[in-house]
């Protein structure tokens, strides 16, 4: 009798199929955006403006870079910055998701996806409200302050480092907010009435049991808004150049806007970026696996206790609505009222006489935002299909295949998390004007910008998918003489379906609201949205500004709709 070699379970077999080429090249295409372009960084940071493909090394970048009379004030407010920022969003996050997960604030569910609204403003409209709202010379609520309380000067000033810390951190909430309730969500409610057994009152709970069991996501979840503020460009460049208080982001983007272009000293900078990134990053993911000490979840199933706040809970719910009003609501309002002035106006009875569509009749027959609407879709669109088909394939190399050294590619997948936005894009600058390759200034190397910079968050949801799929389907499609090909498209990608969907929606959403990559690399023909936006701003079309943000943030509704309607749920976990 004939024996048959049965593949080992919960990994498929990898016969010598001429069809693996397909994830072996996928894998090649993710070594080539992931690492190519951070080595032709490190050269090019080495390199001395010459002659075109001519190289000339020197030191002389760093020491232009590191050596001059800004190098310690640019450290100090990157650090200020970051750290502030982290602090001041982790704080509100915090606050929000305990008060609508553990507690008995009165109409705490309204709250929770009011919480993540601003989800949908970009960086560029979020840094631009606020500045309608806090410019010391017409923003909206310091003009109001000054008329309600009688001052001879604006109260506030948001061309300062609070003012940049204030406006990036507002941004950030949601972040803070989706990490942090699916922390509470997850807490074994058992320890903390233990507590309230023994006496304790909720603020003892709180501080001495709750607190202490969130300390490893209470490390990652500051990690992790550390280094999405340090990489982050909108605020440093519409808030913190015309204040004259530079990061690491906005050097690189002046060294870059020099004439001619300091391709070197930009080069040397993104280098020192990406190493205070990459330590982050480093950090972040060992404060995640040192979270199993604190773990707590068993099979026992339980629902997290609420705390009762007694008559406090009106000033939980007092909290919750100053911050629906201030943080989500006004960036909101006064884009849409701004969108319907021929110029910038205070509200009032005397301003509704002005009140016109002629900043949206105008776009109407505006090419420059009809091309960078349509290029910002055609971007999300490729960026988001072409990240999930190249996650798919690698995932299933990394998690069920038995390729030697598979890891590697695990590994690759999460490198351009570490990469500033700002960095690949000038990674993505030295390697093409290196290389013959007619692809600068156009579409397509933005799209090689975004696919790259998007592709760990593909590959979170393509390996938490593919990981759930039991290899005796594939091995049984294998059995009835279906190739690797048959097999994947048949019966891999239609399992992996809600899991692809859910990030192709995601990607799709940052891709077209996307900015700091963009800067760099964008040009007349290759224009997007938010580089459209940001030009506009600095030639003081204020109010055409906001009509294009309104249209923007509607674009981003729809998107935000069907990412509901197809998945019902958002959830970010540390």
């Amino acid at each position: 009798m004939t024996t048959v070699a049965i593949p080992r379970a919960g990994r498929a077999s990898v016969a010598l199929d001429p069809a693996l080429l397909i994830p072996l090249v996928g894998a090649g295409v993710l070594v080539y955006l992931a690492v190519l372009p951070l080595l032709m960084l490190f050269v090019g940071s080495f390199q001395a403006e010459v002659a075109p493909r001519e190289f000339v090394y020197t030191l002389k970048n760093y020491h232009a870079a590191y050596a001059s009379e800004y190098t310690y004030s640019t450290f100090v407010n990157s650090l200020i910055f970051a750290t502030g920022s982290a602090l001041l969003t982790f704080i509100f996050g915090t606050v929000l998701a305990w008060l609508t997960e553990r507690t008995n604030t009165p109409l705490r569910s309204i709250f929770v996806p009011i919480a993540v609204v601003p989800l949908i403003l970009p960086g560029v409209l979020e840094s631009i409200a606020w500045i309608f709202l806090l410019s010391p010379k017409f923003g909206y609520l310091n003009v109001w302050l000054m008329h309600l309380l009688g001052l001879q000067s604006p109260p506030f000033n948001v061309f300062s480092l609070p003012g940049m810390i204030w406006v990036h951190s507002v941004g950030q909430v949601p972040l803070a907010f989706l990490m942090m309730v699916a922390a509470f969500k997850s807490m074994d409610p058992s320890l903390e009435e233990s507590a309230m057994m023994s006496g304790a009152n909720t603020w003892q709970t709180f501080r001495r049991v709750t607190f202490r069991l969130l300390i490893p996501t209470v490390g990652s979840v500051l990690l992790i808004l550390f280094v999405r503020t340090l990489e982050s460009f909108e605020t440093p460049a519409l808030i913190g150049i015309p204040a004259r208080i530079y990061v690491y982001t906005s050097e690189i983007y002046l060294a870059f806007n020099e004439y001619p272009p300091d391709y070197g000293r930009g080069g040397a900078l993104s280098v020192g970026l990406l190493l205070l990134s990459a330590v982050g990053v480093w950090l972040y993911t060992r404060a995640t696996k040192e979270g199993k000490k604190f773990q707590t979840v068993t099979g026992k199933a339980f629902r997290p206790r609420q705390f009762d706040l007694g008559p406090w809970r009106w000033l939980g719910f007092g909290f919750l609505s100053v911050y629906f009003v201030l943080v989500v609501l006004l960036p909101f309002l006064v884009l849409f009222w701004a969108s319907f002035l021929p110029y910038f106006a205070a509200p009032g009875w005397d301003a509704l006489d002005k009140l016109s569509l002629d900043n949206y009749r105008y776009l109407g027959g505006f090419r420059p935002f009809w091309d960078a609407m349509k290029n910002s879709l055609i971007l999300s669109t490729l960026t988001a299909t072409v990240a999930m088909m190249l996650t798919s394939l690698v995932a299933w190399i990394v998690y069920k295949s038995r390729l030697p050294g598979s890891w590697v590619l695990d590994f690759l997948a999460f490198v351009p998390i570490t990469i500033p936005g700002i960095v690949m894009g000038m990674s993505l600058i030295l390697l093409y004007v290196a290389f013959p390759i007619p692809i600068y200034g156009t579409i397509w190397v933005l799209l090689i910008a975004y696919v790259t910079r998007y592709i760990p968050y593909g590959m979170r949801a393509a390996s938490g998918s593919i990981l759930q799929i039991h290899g005796e389907l594939e091995e049984a499609a294998s059995a009835s003489g279906a190739s690797w090909w048959q097999t994947f498209k048949r019966v891999t990608l239609p399992l992996l379906r809600p899991g692809l969907v859910a990030g192709w929606i995601y990607i799709c959403i940052v891709s077209f609201r996307e900015f700091s990559t963009s800067v760099l690399l964008a040009t007349g023909e290759s224009r997007v949205l938010s580089i459209l936006l940001f030009t506009m701003f600095e030639q003081g079309q204020v109010t055409v500004v906001a009509a294009i943000g309104v249209l923007m943030i509607a674009t981003l509704l729809s998107v935000v709709a069907l990412f509901y309607k197809l998945t019902g749920r958002i959830g970010i976990q540390t």
